[in-house]
């Protein structure tokens, strides 16, 4: 291997790290409501709204992450993203409800050049029968960050940490982390083509929107991710207490099993891609079993398993919703690479930051309710996400399959 490519694998590797830093600040919020409650004077829903600002401005900045690695490349600007994670860190830790604010945007405008970035440099530095491999591994960084967010920092703030010190050491973290990835970075020869790159980043959105295999990654990964996202990660403590008794302590290990079984899915997922050349089966194997999963969860009977097994097997078939990552960016032209990522990742948290709301008016249609919630309001405010992963299945037959097995027998791969 050349020094070239040992130094950009090093460059891969910590953007993978970056990503597990910003997602401990993406989770860490959940284990200190209380804390934040008291410190910011506002009530728990206010306290949620605020950390949840991370994901608007996490969604629309993935395509300005997308555009500026085409136009500009990895080391201008990953760097630049980790230092705004880490200065919107030091703004939350101010106390201050609208310095906190503006502090959470940056945070989510900052992060998403973390995954955004791992993406780009394994889809375009490395070989295409590597690059699943390598997204399904960023991803494991990213879900063992979520884990962290909440096992690790839980005890540290029990342990009488302030809020306000845990937010001011990961600010300083993060600020450390982009000078580090600035000197780790190789130096490219890239420019900004001066005074067109806003047409340029435009024609570039264009291209990767104008083609509907982009609107299908974007749509499975979306699809997929909302289990995770949004039922178990929202609402799946709760679901555990409400529905099946299970008392607080067990309910929490019960559902950090999901993000668990991502660390292991990801990358596993990726491997097997890469190892049949093709991207499709694995898809569709994968959204089928986590549709089996989901129907169990609702209706059947958790106990009949042992402990932990059905939450992380969820995790690791649910791990898929990676490989459009793959896909949308062997889809498009290898210029609009970086672009057609963070389209994926637009679409995808797109998707979460719009149903979100939608399934908590679904299932607690009085704000002011806080009452226990019966198995059946469950059963009946999540069924569509049961038949939107069964919608996966369909959406990945009308895939191009873009596996390293195809393009080895065709000399490309059609767009449009």
């Amino acid at each position: 291997m050349s020094g070239a490519a040992k130094a950009m694998g090093a460059a891969w590797l910590l953007t993978s790290v970056y990503y597990f830093y910003q997602y401990i600040l993406r989770s860490a919020p959940a284990v200190m409501m209380p804390e934040l409650a008291a410190g910011f004077g506002m009530s728990a829903a206010a306290v949620a709204s605020l950390v949840g600002l991370f994901y608007y401005s996490y969604a629309p900045f993935s395509l300005v992450a997308g555009v500026a690695m085409d136009r500009l490349g990895p080391r201008r600007v990953v760097p630049i993203g980790a230092a705004a994670v880490g200065i919107g860190a030091l703004l939350f830790a101010t106390g201050s409800a609208p310095v906190a604010a503006a502090g959470r945007l940056l945070q989510g405008a900052g992060g998403v050049f973390a995954l955004i970035g791992a993406a780009y440099i394994a889809t375009t530095y490395f070989p295409a029968s590597r690059a699943a491999t390598l997204v399904g591994a960023t991803q494991m960084f990213g879900m063992a960050g979520g884990s962290a967010g909440q096992i690790l920092v839980g005890p540290i703030i029990a342990g009488g940490t302030s809020w306000t010190t845990f937010w001011i050491a990961v600010g300083v973290g993060g600020l450390l982390m982009g000078g580090a990835l600035y000197f780790l970075f190789p130096a490219e020869s890239r420019s900004a083509h001066g005074e067109n790159w806003l047409r340029d980043a435009g024609r570039s959105l264009g291209t990767v929107f104008r083609n509907p295999q982009s609107w299908l990654c974007g749509a499975i990964a979306g699809l997929l991710f909302i289990p995770t996202t949004i039922f178990d990660m929202v609402w799946g403590v709760r679901y555990l207490q409400e529905a099946h008794g299970f008392d607080y302590a067990d309910a929490v290990l019960r559902s950090s099993t999901v993000p668990l079984g991502w660390i292991i899915g990801c990358p596993l997922l990726g491997w097997v891609s890469d190892r049949i050349g093709r991207r499709k089966p694995v898809i569709v194997a994968s959204a089928a079993a986590l549709l089996v999963c989901l129907v169990w969860i609702l209706y059947g009977v958790p106990e009949f398993l042992p402990p932990y097994v059905l939450g992380t097997l969820t995790g690791i078939v649910s791990g898929a919703a990676m490989l459009p990552y793959t896909v949308i960016k062997e889809a498009n032209p290898p210029e609009v690479g970086g672009s057609a990522t963070g389209v994926a990742g637009f679409l995808n948290l797109g998707m979460t930051a719009v149903l979100g709301p939608i399934f908590a008016g679904r299932l607690v249609p009085d704000a002011s309710a806080s009452g226990p919630i019966a198995a059946e309001a469950y059963q009946a405010t999540f069924m569509p996400m049961l038949w939107g992963v069964g919608l996966v299945i369909v959406l990945a037959l009308l895939l191009k399959e873009t596996g390293p097995a195809v393009r080895r027998t065709a000399p490309a791969v059609n767009p449009s």
